[in-house]
C-alpha cells in the first residue's frame, strides 16, 4: 500500500498489518466532510522519545531532542512521521512559557512575523516562573507537563496521547479536569462555555476561514483565534496555539472521568504559549494575552456612538433619506454607511455614476460633516478582473504585479460581487503601495468619498465558485453576477435633505432574486460527488480533511496551492488573510489621514487583529435565537480574543425581523461595543424610526449609551494601555462561584456595570442571576444585597433593560445625552457612587481629544476617583481642556443611611443638596464648571 506523505508527492511503503489497523480507524465523519479517526488507535502510535536535553540561558530555556523509537516507523497515520523533532521550552516571562515544537532538519512553515509579532530575547528564571515545563524521559512515549509552580496542578499534558507529527498533519492531546469550563476557539456561534460533553458526540471547533452566511452553530466561521481560557476554581490560564494553518479542535468526554482537548493540525509547527494568569483574577490572563499578541488599538471617540446601514440602499436618494429619518424621529446618528451598493457593477474603488454619481455622494458626505456625522464605505479584497477596458485599480496593480497567482503564473481568479475577480497578494512588497494609493485616490477629501473609517468584507477570502472551479467565467454568469439594478435611477438632480421627506423607508429587493444563491447553496458536505475525487495535489486535498462545512478546502475561496510573493502557499496563510487585508487598510487609512484614528470594521480575523481593527459577528439572522447567541460571540472576543470593538447586527441581517425583536436588540446594542443596525436587501427596512416601538426603545437605549460614552471610552483606552477588558463574562469577577461559569446571557459592561436583558420572544420578564455582593439599579440607585441568588424581574418594557452597578464603584456620565458625540462632549459630568459593604468604591475617567493617535499625557486628562469613610476624592491629571461648562456637575451617592448634616466641597458647605429616604440616594450639585480635582465630604 502506497500513501502520498508530502507536499513534494513523495511516498512511502506501509506495512499492510498497520495499513489495515489505519484503515478501519479512520473515515470521513458521519455528516461531516471531515475526517474522523479513531482516538484510541492514536493514541496507541509510538509517538516519540528522548535523544538529547540541554538547558541556556541559565535554566530559562530546555532544547530537548526526539526521535522515533529505535526500530519503528512512526504512526503514519496521513503519512510517514518526521524522524527527528526539536522541542524547546523557553520561561520567558513570569507568566508566559513558551514550548515550540518542529523539525529537527528541515523548515517549515511558521506564522509570519509580520502578521504576529514574537516577543523578542525574553527570558525569567523558573524559579521565578509561575508555570512548570517537565517532561518524560522513561518510560516511553515523550510527554510533556505544564503545571502551576505554586501548586503543582497540572494544567496541560499530553502524558498517555502520543504526539504525532507528519507533513499534513500534526496531532497533540491533553486531558482536561472532570469539571472543565473552556472559553474561546473562535470564532464560534456556539454557547460562551464550551460543552465538552455536547450530548456524547464532543466538540469540534474547526478553524478554516470561509464565508458563513447565517453564522450557523457547530461550523466553522469568518474569524480563527486557536486560543482557550480553562477557568476552574483553583485558577484561570491561557493556551495559545500559534498556528494558521486548518485545524479540528476536539473537545471529548469519553467518559464522566474522562475529558481531554486535541488538536487535529494539517500542516506548520506546535507552538504554543502557556499563560499562567492567576488563582485569584481571571481577568490577569487576559491581560498576558494582550502582551503577547498586543494590545488593541484605540478608537476615535465617535466610534462609539450608533451606526446605521443596509445592503440595499438602491440611490443616493434613499441614503439621504434615512438621514432625514432618524434626523426627523429625534433619534442619533451618528454615522451612516454604504453597503457595495454605491459602486457601479460592485466594482471596489468606483461609483455608479447613475444611482450614486460622485458629486451627489459628496454632498451627503458633505452635508453629514456640517451636521457633525461621519460617513463609512464598504471595500472588499476582491478586485473585479476587467483587464483592457480601463478600469484603473485592476490596471494599476496588474502593473505593480500585486494579485495572488497559479502556480503556472497566471492571476488566479475567483467569482465574488462584480463577476470574475483578482485577490490581492498582501505579503507582496508592492501591495501595501497600491493599497494606500486607491485609498488615497477614491477616499480623497478633495476629490473624493471622504470617508472617515472603512468595512472591510469577504475577506476569508470569499468567492461565490464552488472547487473545482474550472470555469469562473461561466460561474459568474450562471449567478448573474454582478446583480443587475432592480429600479431606475433617481434623477441626477433630485432634491435630498428637503426636510419633509416621508420615504424613509426601502423596498426590499425581490425575494426570488438570484444574486444571494450562492449563500443558500447545498453545502459540499451534502453532496453525492466528492469534489476531491481525483485531485492528487496535497496543497488541495490534504491526507486529513478538517471539518470544513464549505467542504474542500478550497471551496468558494482562493486556491490553497496559490504560492505567495514570499513563498508561503495559501495552504497555510489562508487564515491570516483577513488580518493580513485589516492591517493594510489601517495603514491606507492613516496614511491618507495621518495621525488620525480611523475605524476600521472587518469580518475575518486571526490572533492579534485586535491591534488593528474592530469586528463585527458577521451576517447574523433575525432570530431570537441569535439575539441570545450575539452575546456569547461579543464575549469571545472581548474578553478572549483581545479584540473589543465588537458587536452583531443590530436586529440582525438575513431573514425579517419584528418590532419587538428589533426593540429588545436596539436596547442589547446599546451595549455592544460597536453599535450598528444592518440588514440584508431582501429583508424588510428595519431602521429604528420604522416602528412606534423601536422608535422608543432606540431613543432610551442610545440615551442610556451616550450617557455612559465617556466609561465606554475610558474601558477602550483602558485596554489599549494595560489590557483590560471591555466586556467580560461574571466569572471574570466571581471566579469561585461555579453558578457564573456557564452563564452568556449577562456580562459585565466596563468593569462596573452588570447588563442582564430580556432574551424570550414575547415576554417582559427576565430571569438573571446576582453574585454575592452589594449591587444597585442603574435606574434608581436603589441598593440590593445578595447572597449569590436568581432574580426574577417582570414588567421590564420594551424601553428597559435591567442594569446595576456592581458596589465599589464609582461611575462617571454626561449629565445628558445629545444628537451626536461632538455635541456630546460639551455636556458636563455626573459621578454615581456606588459603595461597596464596606463603604468603599473607585473609578476612573480619561479624557483626550477622541482621535489623535497616541497623544502626549500631557494632552490627556486621568482622572480619579476614590470614595472612603464619607469623603469623595477626585484627582488625577488634567492635562486635556475640556473647555467651559464642561466639569463636574451632580454627585450622587447611593446607600446613605441618612441625610448627612453637613456636605462641603472643597471645605466650602453646599446647599444643593438632595435626599431620598426611600432609594437611599444623596445628591448634591458641586457646579464646577472645569474639570479638575476636589474633595467631597459629607458630615
Amino acid at each position: 500500500m502506497w500513501w502520498r506523505s508530502s507536499v513534494s508527492g513523495a511516498a512511502v511503503a506501509i506495512s499492510s498489518t498497520l495499513f489495515t489497523t489505519l484503515f478501519a480507524a479512520v473515515a470521513q465523519a458521519p455528516g461531516s466532510f471531515g475526517t474522523y479517526v479513531d482516538p484510541a488507535v492514536l493514541d496507541a502510535c509510538p509517538g516519540y522519545v528522548t535523544r538529547k536535553v540541554t538547558t541556556s540561558q541559565g535554566g530559562s530555556e530546555v532544547t530537548i531532542q526526539l526521535g522515533l523509537p529505535a526500530g519503528k516507523k512512526g504512526c503514519a497515520v496521513f503519512g510517514p512521521d518526521v524522524e527527528e523533532l526539536t522541542l524547546v521550552a523557553t520561561y520567558e516571562t513570569d507568566s508566559r512559557l513558551h514550548v515550540k515544537i518542529t523539525d529537527s532538519k528541515a523548515r517549515r512553515y511558521e506564522v509570519p512575523e509580520s502578521v504576529f509579532p514574537r516577543p523578542k530575547g525574553s527570558f525569567t528564571s523558573p524559579k521565578k516562573s509561575d508555570l512548570k515545563f517537565s517532561y518524560t524521559t522513561s518510560p516511553n512515549p515523550f510527554s510533556f507537563t505544564i503545571s502551576r509552580a505554586s501548586t503543582n496542578e497540572v494544567l496541560f499534558t499530553t502524558a498517555g496521547h502520543s504526539i504525532i507529527f507528519e507533513d499534513q498533519y500534526l496531532r497533540v492531546k491533553t486531558a482536561l479536569p472532570q469539571s472543565a469550563n473552556i472559553y474561546g476557539l473562535g470564532e464560534t456561534t456556539e454557547w460562551f462555555q464550551l460543552d465538552t460533553d455536547n450530548g456524547g458526540n464532543g466538540t469540534v471547533r474547526t478553524l478554516w476561514s470561509r464565508d458563513a452566511f447565517g453564522i450557523p452553530q457547530n461550523s466553522n466561521l469568518y474569524g480563527n483565534h486557536p486560543l482557550y481560557y480553562d477557568h476552574r476554581t483553583s485558577g484561570t490560564h491561557g493556551v495559545l496555539l500559534l498556528n494558521s494553518n486548518g485545524m479540528d479542535i476536539k473537545l471529548n468526554q469519553t467518559s464522566p472521568s474522562d475529558r481531554s482537548l486535541e488538536y487535529n493540525v494539517i500542516g506548520g509547527v506546535l507552538d504554543f504559549y502557556f499563560l499562567a494568569g492567576s488563582d485569584k483574577n481571571p481577568a490577569a490572563v487576559a491581560k498576558q494575552y494582550s502582551d503577547l499578541a498586543g494590545r488593541s488599538v484605540e478608537f476615535p471617540y465617535w466610534s462609539l456612538g450608533f451606526h446605521q446601514c443596509r445592503f440595499g440602499y438602491k440611490n443616493f436618494v434613499d441614503v439621504a433619506n434615512v438621514i432625514d429619518g432618524y434626523k426627523n424621529a429625534g433619534i442619533p446618528l451618528e454615522t451612516m454607511w454604504t453597503d457595495i451598493d454605491y459602486m457601479q457593477d460592485r466594482l471596489i474603488f468606483t461609483v455608479d455614476p447613475k444611482y450614486f454619481p460622485l458629486d451627489r455622494l459628496r454632498e451627503i458626505v458633505s452635508h453629514l460633516h456640517a451636521n457633525k456625522q461621519k460617513y463609512i464605505v464598504m471595500t472588499d479584497p476582491a478586485v473585479a478582473y476587467h483587464p483592457d477596458t480601463g478600469y484603473g485599480a485592476l490596471d494599476r496593480g496588474l502593473k505593480k504585479d500585486v494579485f495572488l497567482k497559479n502556480q503556472n503564473g497566471s492571476t488566479h481568479l475567483g467569482v465574488v460581487w462584480p463577476g470574475v475577480t483578482a485577490y490581492p497578494d498582501w505579503f507582496h512588497p508592492n501591495t501595501q503601495d497600491w493599497w494606500t494609493g486607491e485609498f488615497k485616490s477614491f477616499y480623497s477629501a478633495d476629490t473624493g468619498v471622504d470617508i472617515d473609517g472603512v468595512w472591510i468584507d469577504m475577506n476569508e477570502p470569499a468567492s461565490f465558485c464552488e472547487f473545482p472551479c474550472n470555469d469562473p467565467y461561466g460561474a459568474a454568469v450562471e449567478q448573474k453576477l454582478p446583480p443587475a439594478r432592480d429600479t431606475l435611477p433617481p434623477s441626477h438632480d433630485a432634491p435630498i435633505f428637503s426636510g419633509s421627506s416621508s420615504n424613509t423607508t426601502v423596498s426590499p429587493r425581490s425575494l426570488d432574486s438570484t444574486h444571494f444563491t450562492h449563500m443558500f447553496s447545498k453545502r459540499q458536505s451534502e453532496a453525492t460527488v466528492d469534489p476531491l475525487e481525483g485531485v492528487t495535489d496535497p496543497l488541495l486535498n490534504p491526507p486529513y480533511r478538517i471539518a470544513n462545512t464549505a467542504g474542500a478546502l478550497s471551496s468558494r475561496t482562493a486556491y490553497t496551492n496559490i504560492v505567495q510573493a514570499n513563498n508561503n502557499t495559501q495552504y497555510d496563510t489562508h487564515n491570516l488573510y483577513g488580518s493580513m487585508m485589516s492591517t493594510a487598510t489601517r495603514n491606507a487609512m492613516i496614511s491618507r489621514r495621518p495621525n488620525r484614528r480611523p475605524l476600521i470594521i472587518t469580518r475575518s480575523t486571526f490572533a492579534g487583529a485586535g491591534r488593528h481593527v474592530g469586528k463585527w459577528l458577521g451576517d447574523n439572522l433575525s432570530t431570537w435565537d441569535q439575539y441570545r447567541r450575539s452575546i456569547g460571540g461579543m464575549l469571545n472576543f472581548a474578553s478572549i480574543f483581545n479584540i473589543p470593538m465588537v458587536g452583531s447586527d443590530v436586529c440582525g441581517f438575513g431573514d425579517n425581523t419584528t418590532e419587538t425583536l428589533c426593540a429588545r436588540w436596539a436596547m442589547l446594542g446599546a451595549f455592544n461595543p460597536f453599535y450598528r443596525n444592518h440588514n440584508i436587501d431582501t429583508g424588510i427596512s428595519q431602521e429604528f424610526y420604522v416602528w412606534p416601538l423601536t422608535t422608543e426603545a432606540a431613543k432610551a437605549a442610545i440615551d442610556t449609551r451616550y450617557r455612559l460614552l465617556d466609561y465606554l471610552y475610558t474601558a477602550f483606552h483602558s485596554a489599549h494601555v494595560d489590557g483590560s477588558t471591555v466586556l467580560s463574562p461574571l466569572w471574570y469577577q466571581y471566579p469561585k462561584d461555579t453558578t457564573t461559569y456557564p452563564i452568556d446571557l449577562q456580562f459585565f459592561y466596563g468593569p462596573s456595570l452588570l447588563v442582564s436583558p430580556v432574551t424570550e420572544e414575547n415576554s417582559t420578564t427576565v430571569k438573571y442571576y446576582l453574585p454575592a455582593d452589594t449591587w444597585y439599579s442603574f435606574a434608581d440607585l436603589s441598593a440590593v444585597s445578595s447572597k449569590g441568588e436568581w432574580v426574577t424581574q417582570q414588567d421590564v418594557s420594551y424601553t428597559q433593560i435591567p442594569l446595576h452597578i456592581k458596589g465599589g464603584s464609582v461611575v462617571p456620565l454626561r449629565n445628558e445625552s445629545a444628537m451626536t458625540t461632538t455635541d456630546l462632549r460639551k455636556k458636563p459630568f455626573n459621578i454615581v457612587v456606588a459603595p461597596d459593604a464596606q463603604g468603599k468604591a473607585s473609578g476612573v475617567l480619561y479624557v483626550d481629544d477622541g482621535e489623535t493617535i497616541d497623544p502626549a499625557q500631557s494632552k490627556t486628562t486621568q482622572v480619579t476617583f476614590t470614595f472612603s469613610g464619607k469623603k469623595l476624592s477626585v484627582g488625577g491629571r488634567f492635562g486635556y481642556d475640556s473647555g467651559f461648562g464642561v466639569g463636574w456637575k451632580t454627585v450622587k451617592i447611593a446607600g446613605v443611611d441618612k441625610q448627612p448634616a453637613r456636605v462641603s466641597v472643597d471645605g466650602r458647605a453646599v446647599k444643593g443638596v438632595k435626599y431620598d429616604a426611600k432609594t437611599k440616594v444623596l445628591e448634591v450639585e458641586v457646579a464646577i464648571d472645569r474639570l479638575r480635582a476636589f474633595e467631597l465630604v459629607l458630615a
